[in-house]
Order: structure tokens, then C-alpha cells, then sequence
């Protein structure tokens, strides 16, 4: 194979070397670098001697594949099946067979999601069983940490059961349909079916369940770094790991205290350590979670959480009046009203680079922040103005009516499963009908899968499962749009012949090696490029050049580009991986907690994705 270096291989590969550098550096959000260098690529047809990489008419076909359209439709399926209640369905089966046995209970949960990501989107099925674990660990008293890394790995490797389970897998015949236009015919790869890729995935889930079951107590944490045991979310958790002591005190507003007329916002913002204002009582009405721009004024009472010593601290420096009669605010702490809950901050939520005063600048949500809980470790007394990242854990107070607003809301993963009675039971039948038709139809009919998946997702809301706009919030845009914006990118690296240009010296390199370790050294490119970009954009890089090379080689081209869907969801050592990120809070892991579990799963998921894919294929 020639490696000349043509004009539009070199612009190929300069787009490739920016896309690479800006989604491992995210100096922009990942969507909107891949939107960069769509654009940049739709204006390399205008450089002059240099031939278009790619023709006008692919520009935008990202937008319009099959692989978007699916990924949209399992995320409006994953979202009707979580509002008919299903998931606490699941929960209150685990508890009943898991008999207490944490063995037990670890095989059932994790099983279940793995099974569940196998048609929901691996973000969605994490989410989804947030409040599961949640539920589950606080009935049965495990450690909320032994039960969330075990159904985050699972989820991972459950989406390699179907065709569907992940975005990698979902892209992977549209990927394979660009490489097939520079393939002899007879090297041009089949479409994967649906279950196609299942003996890896049931290979992979059994490894992650077996490892979790049998050595789980040795790899996963169950004690923070003051020792102290990672408790469910009851008040004697949020107690040991935020500090907060679940007691509201009332102090009222003297004519004195510089506070008057000053707003809740204002107040939050000042320099020294302001206690959680929790409540605002004017006359006889009564606030909970204040807006910031509500006033203080005199004789009007605050409501706050802190320890005896700042309230103390507190009133003194501004002049208020701590009042002793308990039942001021009796109503503010109903637990059936109100109460303290976990929200994780989502790698995808608009609310990442922002700080909670901007946010409660922007909108009303009804939250009132207590703690910001990352990587491990309690933010200091300023977390107010710091900005948030995926992965953060918020800690709030919050009216269980202002929550269930939020359980739509793609910038809240709601980790608490207080909203029972916001759920839709009696759609339960319409959900599971639909979740079942468009998977026998994806299965049985000769209907594109995407058409398949929107049956489903359609009848979701025709039936009345969710509503259109519930269906819009469901959707991830920001996956959308870097799908979409990243696939004519692939087929502008397969067209230009910058594929097979870095084929030619891969394998220059790589001298006369077998086949087998040629597809590790492709695995292994995926796995790390997964670690630090989206699995998206490492699939959408490395399966053209897994073809060329697999075409030189004499190896099998849909086995290599498998290879490739498979190893991109190996993303277990750091959490950079979303479904990472969402359970780190939650389960209070650190760095450290990952490389333990992770190093061993990684080493076992390429060793047993390898092996399978030989076996099988």
C-alpha cells in the first residue's frame, strides 16, 4: 500500500490531530468542539490545489443516521420504562430474594442493570438504577459503595448484549457502511444484527458479576478516609459524611441587624460562612428553599442548618435573635413534605462551569445547596463559588413536590427515591408493550433499527407513558449533536485515504506481528483513547483505521471494527467514562477506589473481549 501523502490526506489528518487534541483537552465542551471541526470541515473546500475530503452532501448526514435516530428513541424508552415505576419494581425484587446476603444482593442488582443497559443507553441505565442501589442500600444496610461500582462497571459491559446498548455499538453499522464504500466486494461487511455481538457481552457481564460476587469485599470500598463505615442515606449518613446534623434552628430578624433588606442571594454571597438558609418566614408565611431574591426584613425569621457554635457565631456578628420555641419552623422539616436529598451534577448538565450563585441566579429550582461532595471529598466553606463538574454531588434541602419537578431535568440525576407517588403505575402495561414490540420488531422484521426503536419510543407517548415534552427532555442534545457532528469526520478520514495512510505505518511499525496481537494493539488504542475522550469520538476515529488494517493484514474487517465498539466502553480505571462520573458521588469513591476495581476489570475485559471475539467470530 503506497503512504504518499496527498493534500487531503493532510488536511484529513490535521482535523483528525485538532478533534483528538480538543476532546482530550476539553478546552471546549466536547459538543461544541466536534461542531468546530464540522464546521472547519464543511470550509476545507475551499483551500486551494487541495480536492474537497469530504463531498457537501455527506456534511450533515451525521444528523440524519440511523445511529442518532436510535440513540434518541432508547433514551425517550429508557425514560417511559423509569416513569411507570419499573425500576422500583426491580428493587423491591432484589430485596426480597437478595435474603440479606450482600453476596447475594450485589450478583442481583448488578445482573439487572447489566441486563437493562443491554436496550437502554449505558447513561440512562446508570441513572435509572441510581435510586435502585439507593433503595436497596438503605433497606438492606450495605454500604452504599459496595452496591453503585458494581452496577456502574456492569452497566458498561451489559451494553455489549444487543446492538443498542451503547453508543459505540449503536454507530457501529453506520460506521461500517462508510468503510464498505472503499472495500473490494468481497470484503465488504455484513450489517451486525441485534444480538450479534451478545456471546461478548454474556462473557464480559458473567466476569463482572463473578469478580464483584466473589471478591468484591476486597475491591470495593465500605470506610471513608477518616475510617469512618459509608452508610446509606439516612440522617446518620449525612451526619458522618457532610457534617450536617439535620437540626433547623430559627432566628429572627432584629431592627438592629444588618440583614434588613437584604436579599437571600445577597446574603448567600457574602464573604465570611453563611449558614444554609433553608426557610424565610414573613408574618405567618412560611418559605421553604427561599429564592434569592426574596428580602429580609425585620421581624421575619431565618431558618437554618448549622452547628450550635455558628449559629451562634451567626447571630452575635448579625445582630439576630435565636429563637427557642421548636415548632417556628416544624412544618419546614415534615419528612413527608420535605428533607434533605443527593443530586448528581451529570457530565452533559448545563450546570457544569457554573457556580450554585450563578445557578440561583438563572433559575429557581427550589433547591437549597447544604454541601458539594467531589472526588472524595467535602468542597471547603465556599463551595458556593466554585464552579461544578460533572460527576459532583449536590447535597440539598429541598419540598419532595419542587424534586419531582426535576426528575425530567437532564441537568439533575436525582440520586434519592423519594418521588414514588410522581410515578405512573397504571401506564406500566402501554411501557413494557412498546419496550417489547420495538425490541421483537429490531429483532424479527426487516425494519432499519432505528425505525424499530421510534415505534417504541413513539408509542411511549402516544399511549400517555410520557409526554412530548417529557420525550424532548430525555434526550441528551449534547450527545446529538457530537454524534452528529463527528461522523462525517469518519467518513472524511475513510474518503481522503487518511485511513489507509495510517494504516500503511501502523504496520510499518508493527513489522511482522501476528494477527491476534494486532488487534490488541488496536484494543488497547481504544481503551485508552476511551479514558480520555467520549467512547463516541474514539469509535468514530478508530474503526476506519481497525478496517484498512485489518484489509492489509488479511484479518477480518468486521472483527477488527468490533474489536473497536467493544474496547471504546473499557473505561474502568478513571472516572472520566459519564457512567463513571455519575456514581462517583453517590458512592463517595475516590481516584484511587477506581484504579483498585479498575485496574483488574480492564486487564479481565480485554483479556475475555479478545478471547470471545476469536471464539466466536
Amino acid at each position: 500500500m503506497s503512504t504518499a501523502l496527498t493534500p487531503e490526506i493532510i488536511v484529513a489528518l490535521c482535523l483528525l490531530l485538532l478533534t483528538v487534541v480538543l476532546l482530550v483537552t476539553e478546552v471546549l465542551r466536547i459538543d461544541v468542539a466536534a461542531l468546530v471541526v464540522l464546521v472547519l470541515l464543511g470550509f476545507s473546500s475551499a483551500i486551494p490545489g487541495v480536492d474537497p475530503v469530504l463531498p457537501s452532501s455527506l456534511l450533515f448526514e451525521g444528523f440524519s443516521s440511523s445511529a442518532v435516530m436510535s440513540i434518541i428513541a432508547t433514551m425517550i424508552i429508557g425514560t417511559g420504562l423509569d416513569r411507570t415505576g419499573t425500576m422500583s419494581y426491580v428493587a423491591s425484587w432484589i430485596l426480597a430474594r437478595g435474603k440479606n446476603s450482600e453476596q447475594r444482593i450485589v450478583g442481583m442488582l448488578a445482573g439487572s442493570a447489566a441486563l437493562m443497559s443491554g436496550f437502554v443507553q449505558n447513561i440512562g441505565a446508570a441513572a435509572l438504577f441510581l435510586p435502585v442501589a439507593d433503595r436497596v442500600a438503605r433497606l438492606s444496610g450495605l454500604p452504599i459503595s459496595r452496591l453503585l461500582m458494581p452496577v456502574g462497571f456492569c452497566v458498561m459491559m451489559g451494553g455489549s448484549l444487543t446492538l443498542v446498548g451503547s453508543s459505540s455499538l449503536i454507530m457501529l453499522n453506520d460506521l461500517v457502511q462508510s468503510s464498505n464504500k472503499s472495500l473490494p466486494a468481497d470484503q465488504q461487511i455484513a450489517p451486525f444484527q441485534l444480538f450479534e455481538v451478545a456471546p461478548v457481552g454474556i462473557a464480559l457481564t458473567l466476569t463482572g458479576l463473578l469478580v464483584f460476587v466473589l471478591f468484591g469485599r476486597y475491591l470495593l470500598p465500605a470506610i471513608d478516609d477518616t475510617g469512618r463505615r459509608r452508610t446509606t442515606r439516612t440522617n446518620e449518613y449525612f451526619k458522618d459524611v457532610y457534617g450536617l446534623s439535620g437540626e433547623l434552628y430559627a432566628l429572627q430578624v432584629t431592627i438592629e441587624s444588618p440583614l434588613v433588606g437584604m436579599t437571600i442571594l445577597q446574603l448567600e454571597r457574602m464573604q465570611d460562612a453563611v449558614p444554609s438558609i433553608l426557610a424565610l418566614k414573613i408574618d405567618d408565611q412560611i418559605t421553604v428553599v427561599p429564592s434569592g431574591k426574596q428580602a429580609i426584613w425585620v421581624d421575619s425569621y431565618l431558618g437554618v442548618m448549622c452547628s450550635k457554635r455558628e449559629l451562634i457565631r451567626f447571630a452575635r456578628k448579625y445582630k439576630l435573635r435565636v429563637v427557642k420555641n421548636e415548632n417556628t419552623f416544624a412544618s419546614v422539616m415534615n419528612a413527608q413534605e420535605t428533607g434533605i436529598a443527593e443530586i448528581v451534577v451529570p457530565p452533559g448538565s448545563s450546570l457544569v462551569g457554573q457556580t450554585l450563585t450563578q445557578c440561583r441566579m438563572q433559575r429557581d429550582d427550589g433547591l437549597n445547596a447544604l454541601a458539594v461532595y467531589r472526588a472524595g471529598g467535602l468542597l471547603d466553606e465556599g463551595y458556593r463559588e466554585v464552579p461544578l463538574q460533572g460527576g459532583d454531588t449536590l447535597v440539598v434541602h429541598t419540598a419532595w413536590s419542587d424534586l419531582k419537578e426535576l426528575r425530567n431535568n437532564r441537568d439533575y440525576a436525582i440520586v434519592t427515591d423519594r418521588l414514588d407517588d410522581e410515578l405512573r403505575p397504571s401506564k406500566l402495561r402501554s411501557a413494557l408493550f412498546f419496550f417489547v414490540a420495538s425490541m421483537l420488531l429490531v429483532l424479527f422484521s426487516d425494519f432499519p433499527i432505528a425505525v424499530s426503536l421510534l415505534f417504541g419510543a413513539v408509542g411511549m407517548v402516544v399511549s400517555g407513558v410520557i409526554s412530548m415534552d417529557e420525550a424532548y427532555r430525555a434526550v441528551s442534545w449534547k450527545t446529538v449533536f457530537l454524534l452528529g457532528s463527528l461522523i462525517p469526520l469518519g467518513h472524511a478520514v475513510q474518503l481522503s485515504g487518511a485511513a489507509s495512510w495510517i494504516s500503511a505505518v501502523a504496520l510499518e511499525w508493527l513489522g511482522g506481528v501476528a494477527t491476534w496481537e494486532i488487534q490488541l494493539v488496536i484494543a488497547l488504542l481504544a481503551t485508552v483513547f476511551s479514558l480520555f475522550m467520549s467512547n463516541v469520538g474514539a469509535t468514530v476515529l478508530l474503526v476506519p483505521l481497525a478496517v484498512n488494517i485489518a484489509v492489509v493484514t488479511g484479518a477480518d474487517p468486521a472483527m477488527f471494527a468490533l474489536t473497536v465498539a467493544i474496547a471504546t466502553s473499557n473505561s474502568f480505571l478513571l472516572p472520566t467514562h459519564q457512567v463513571n462520573a455519575l456514581i462517583m458521588g453517590p458512592g463517595g469513591y475516590r481516584i484511587v477506589d477506581f484504579l483498585r476495581a479498575g485496574s483488574v476489570m480492564t486487564v479481565l475485559y480485554l483479556a475475555v473481549s479478545i478471547a470471545v471475539l476469536n471464539l466466536m467470530y
